[in-house]
């Protein structure tokens, strides 16, 4: 299973992210991405991948499970 990594000071809000799999991220009040899950089965992983690489402030990524510390 993958695992979502959110560097919230780096967002900038754009919601590329969200257009891409909102049932993986959304945008709070202020502006900064919110992870609805964190663990992604290989199923979504691709559509959840080009998600995070869509994030023009690269502040996302999808990494293995084991990689997540």
């Amino acid at each position: 299973m993958a695992v979502v990594k959110a560097d919230l000071a780096a967002c900038q809000g754009y919601a590329n992210c969200v257009v891409a799999a909102d049932d993986t991220f959304d945008i709070d009040d202020d502006g900064i991405v919110v992870l609805l899950k964190g663990r992604i089965p290989e199923s979504d992983r691709a559509r959840v991948e080009e998600a995070a690489r869509s994030c023009p402030v690269s502040a996302l990524v999808v990494v293995d499970d084991g990689e997540a510390e």
